[in-house]
């Protein structure tokens, strides 16, 4: 770092160490050869039209051809909704519209999704945490001492890694605690393969109560990067101040309204069957190898197992082109590996190199 980078950045971000995305991980890679089960993406790329004539024109802020159709399918008031630059954007904006730099904290419940903490920390916010349980649920009394602690608790359901739905008495509890103290923040990533559990009717019963959506998921539609804030009137214009003026690219507004067309939402139903029947198939077949043991649940559209030769399985796979995610860095998941669910194809390729891999490992035995 220069002299003069070092002078001017901020005092908070010397230190911290940027999200470890998946693309950052294995940039540059050849998307053609290599299969990507890491990013807890769709394996799916769906045809899409898009028409340039207002190309020329700065977009609408929030575009009525995404929000109503959202809307319906949530179950909220059109008023009730932010649509963002993916639902990272949505953490970014609650943190920074809702915590004073250098003075308030958030809280997480790791293991989880890395960029609560994040995006915290860059805007010099600061970050507790209340750990799973081992059985991945909610510590219910270590959250509760954290009231009037913080401003916004983050909760990930069903969670990434773990692949666990929150108990609904337990969020319950949480919401209630927080109920004049601190915004809950639901992550709704990956719903659509949990769909009975989502708290997007509950929101006028929790005034309290944030959720977040995503088009990267189950809509298969990660390149676009669109994602939904769901909240009450107040905390909705509160963000409005917030937001970038333009945060929602024509093109990305076109593409994600035919997404949530009843075309689009029917297909996206018909691709999250397909993959729930892949996850069943592949959770089958990985509990044949030895040693080989699954953690958590199967919410979302990966899986997490555990295993003691974790490096020697994913320098393999890495070797043979097949893309996975080491998660045994966050807490309570050592020897950790997270597998995307593909489509068969690319399932029974990986499923073909573990079966290579083990046969080589029995000699050693």
């Amino acid at each position: 770092m220069s002299d003069l980078v070092n002078k001017l950045v901020c005092e908070n971000l010397k230190a911290l160490k940027p999200y470890e995305s998946a693309r950052r991980i294995f940039a540059g890679g050849d998307s053609d050869s290599e299969i990507w089960l890491n990013a807890n993406e769709s394996p799916f790329a769906n045809d899409y039209d898009v028409e340039p004539a207002h190309f020329n024109r700065y977009p609408d802020c929030q575009p009525p051809s995404v929000i109503l159709p959202y809307a319906e399918y949530a179950g909220v008031e059109k008023d009730q909704i932010v649509v963002t630059r993916g639902a990272d954007e949505g953490i970014e904006l609650l943190i920074r519209t809702f915590c004073t730099p250098g003075k308030d904290s958030i809280l997480i419940c790791p293991p989880t999704y890395g960029m609560y903490a994040i995006s915290a920390e860059t805007c010099n916010v600061g970050v507790s945490k209340a750990v799973l349980n081992e059985d991945f649920s909610l510590d219910i009394d270590t959250i509760k001492t954290f009231k009037n602690k913080v401003n916004l608790v983050f909760i990930c359901s069903p969670n990434n890694p773990t692949g666990t739905s929150v108990d609904k008495a337990q969020l319950t509890e949480v919401l209630e605690h927080f109920a004049d103290s601190a915004l809950v923040v639901v992550d709704e990533a990956y719903i659509e393969f949990d769909a009975a559990n989502t708290w997007t009717k509950e929101l006028a019963q929790y005034p309290n109560l944030v959720v977040l959506r995503t088009l990267s998921k189950a809509f298969a539609l990660a390149g676009i990067r669109c994602g939904f804030t769901l909240a009450n009137q107040d905390v909705i214009q509160s963000i409005m101040k917030v937001i970038a003026p333009y945060p929602m690219p024509e093109p990305v507004a076109q593409i994600a309204a035919q997404a949530l067309s009843p075309k689009g939402l029917a297909l996206m139903a018909e691709q999250v069957d397909y993959l729930h029947g892949q996850k069943e198939h592949l959770k089958q077949q990985l509990t044949m190898f030895p040693e080989v043991t699954l953690v958590g649940d199967d919410k979302a559209n990966f899986i997490l197992f555990r295993h003691p030769l974790k490096q020697a399985i994913m320098d393999f796979l890495v070797a043979n082109s097949v893309l996975i995610r080491d998660q045994s860095k966050q807490i309570n998941l050592d020897n950790c590996l997270r597998i995307t669910l593909g489509n068969q194809q690319q399932n029974e390729k990986l499923l073909s190199l573990l079966t290579d891999f083990f046969a080589q490992q029995e000699p050693l035995a």
